[in-house]
């Protein structure tokens, strides 16, 4: 049954093309992810899918007696208590109870937070498929808002879904699982104001197939502009020795010229994998928080009670736990922005915290982009608008409110704002929301090099698997523990139903940078633990990633002497350059060599 056809589809805004030219049929039974930039246009894609938008261009055609629902990033429910809009059934009990909407049930839908109504709307729509009712689901982020354990039963409900799915999400994991062998599977790119369809081979990942074929692109389109540079000095080096007065070709030429000076068709390429960001941060002292005997209660309900936590220089931390148990309430302890009922907070003369919250609620929708950056009390400088163009803020978005920007685009704004600040104590609650994939990308390698101290949370565990060096999960009781095994050993310590050691006063947890989290004497276990032989996970992968930044630079090095080799003709000079060129190769070659070694140590 087909369930939407869209032929040669595309929408425009005043200032730029959204996409155009797609060309995709959704029929029951098919998974479709939607990736893309932010402001790419993938929400408005999916809400011409659903009929609740008409294109600029193209056709649209339902199926007769299509029955499709959608889930927004920002559901509006009905009013009235939660309950009545779920309604009743062992459907709506199973979702409500692993989404953790069960204690919702007698709050009015305005009393919600947008976390807490996104998670309803999610239980309504799964219990109603659960019944059979849609043909198509179009889900646009639904892992915003859920804690690990949810993710990956909605991953498995997804899965066993007999209706057509078409989905948006940064999970990378979800992306995978969900196109790998589950019905015809396809991944709709939306990149430039162009679209392309990636259709997965038998049993392989359509989101493996679209990651090979955008590498592809990248590099097709990198090597297309090395040629148009060079294209470019030759006309620059004709121009500049004059055209001959009586040739029939200046006039083609010189139009030549300008186009491949001006940048012509290959000059807008793909945006890059990773962002320079070189954002600066403020000396960081030994100390840099230090929480004893911290105890948080709101009312009669107690958070976490006699915690001790020891954040040191250069930590990477990762806070986990199911929604409700307190992962915020620590950060904002941590952060400063809130008080410990019981406890002390002890924390260093030099410590610059850098705070971007899960809600991008600092942003006011009517401030100007560059004014946001850079403050109340100065403008805009040079420094402000590098910040911004490393981020993807272009000069018309420098100038455009804060309103006028998708939610990807707030979130990256936020994370700008933050760094605008020169932390050297970063803490991110939940800070891959709504961003692209190419910007979670580019996040994570900056934070591999940067240098202050960093304590996160996040449901995203690709995110937590490349940027934390240890875990500390947040249990339902308010009791906190070490993880062995970091999100995964979280994950199937969940499933089993065993609970870690609490952290109590005696008991301190210490975060460095040197490797997992220690704790004293009194909280080792009886049976030893088996020695590790070789570098742990978190090491070689920062070693794997520094290889491949070595390689890049070597490479460009190659490149670089290979083309002015080209355009020797004296004798000595070509010798030089030659072994300098020998030189640079076995450099490279080395460097290979190494990234093997350490690729086949990951695995």
């Amino acid at each position: 049954m087909i369930c939407v056809d869209l032929s040669d589809v595309g929408l425009a805004q005043p200032d730029k093309v959204l996409f155009s030219h797609v060309d995709v049929t959704i029929s029951k039974g098919d998974r479709v992810a939607v990736v893309g930039v932010n402001g790419s246009g993938k929400t408005t894609l999916l809400r011409i899918m659903t009929g609740a938008l008409t294109p600029d261009s193209g056709d649209v055609r339902f199926g007769r007696g299509a029955r499709i629902v959608s889930l927004e990033q920002d559901p509006v429910l009905p009013e009235g208590l939660v309950r009545d809009v779920l309604g009743d059934g062992w459907e709506v009990q199973a979702a409500a109870t692993t989404l953790g909407v069960l204690p919702l049930f007698d709050r009015r839908t305005d009393q919600l937070s947008g976390g807490q109504a996104k998670r309803v709307a999610l239980a309504k729509v799964l219990a109603d498929d659960q019944q059979g009712a849609f043909d198509m689901v179009v889900l646009d982020e639904p892992t915003n808002h859920l804690d690990l354990e949810a993710i990956e039963w909605l991953e498995s409900r997804l899965v066993a879904m007999s209706a057509a799915l078409v989905l948006v999400t940064h999970d990378r994991h979800a992306l995978d699982r969900l196109t790998t062998a589950v019905g015809p599977s396809r991944v709709v790119e939306l990149d430039n104001g162009q679209s392309y369809i990636h259709q997965a081979a038998a049993g392989s990942s359509a989101y493996a197939t679209y990651l090979d074929a955008r590498a592809e692109r990248i590099e097709r389109e990198a090597a297309e502009e090395s040629t148009r540079k060079i294209l470019a000095r030759k006309e620059l080096a004709w121009l500049r020795r004059g055209a001959p007065a009586r040739s029939t070709k200046p006039k083609a030429r010189l139009r030549s010229a300008a186009e491949i000076i001006s940048g012509g068709p290959a000059a807008a390429g793909v945006r890059g994998n990773d962002l320079e960001l070189g954002a600066g941060t403020s000396r960081l002292g030994n100390q840099v928080v230090e929480l004893i005997g911290v105890t948080q209660r709101f009312d009669a309900h107690t958070v976490f009670e006699n915690i001790d936590l020891l954040i040191e220089p250069g930590a990477r931390l990762a806070v986990v736990g199911p929604n409700g148990s307190g992962k915020t309430t620590l950060l904002d302890i941590v952060a400063g922005r809130a008080a410990p009922v019981a406890g002390e907070v002890k924390r260093g003369q030099t410590v610059v915290v850098g705070y971007a919250d899960q809600h991008s609620s600092s942003l006011d929708p009517d401030a100007i982009v560059r004014k946001v950056v850079a403050g109340p009390y100065r403008e805009p400088d040079h420094e402000d608008k590098a910040l911004l163009e490393k981020f993807w803020f272009d000069s018309t978005a420098q100038y455009a409110p804060t309103r006028m920007l998708s939610g990807g685009e707030r979130r990256r704004l936020q994370l700008v704002m933050v760094l605008a600040t020169k932390p050297n104590l970063l803490i991110l609650d939940e800070p891959t929301n709504d961003l692209d994939l190419d910007t979670l990308r580019s996040l994570e390698s900056f934070l591999d090099e940067w240098p202050g101290a960093l304590v996160t949370s996040s449901h995203d565990r690709a995110f937590l698997d490349r940027v934390a060096d240890h875990v500390l999960a947040i249990d339902e009781d308010g009791t906190m523990h070490r993880v062995p095994g970091g999100v995964s050993g979280w994950l199937a310590e969940r499933s089993t139903g065993r609970t870690g050691r609490s952290v109590g006063s005696a008991k301190k947890v210490s975060a460095s940078k040197a490797g997992p989290a220690t704790a004293d004497s009194s909280s080792r276990p009886g049976k030893p633990k088996a020695a590790r032989t070789g570098p742990s996970p978190s090491t070689l992968g920062r070693q794997l990633r520094a290889a491949e930044q070595a390689m890049v630079k070597a490479q460009k090095r190659v490149d670089s002497l290979t083309e002015r080799l080209t355009g020797l003709t004296d004798s000595s000079e070509l010798q030089a350059v030659g072994q300098d060129l020998a030189t640079a190769q076995s450099e490279l070659d080395e460097l290979e060599l190494l990234w093997l070694e350490l690729a086949e140590q990951t695995h």
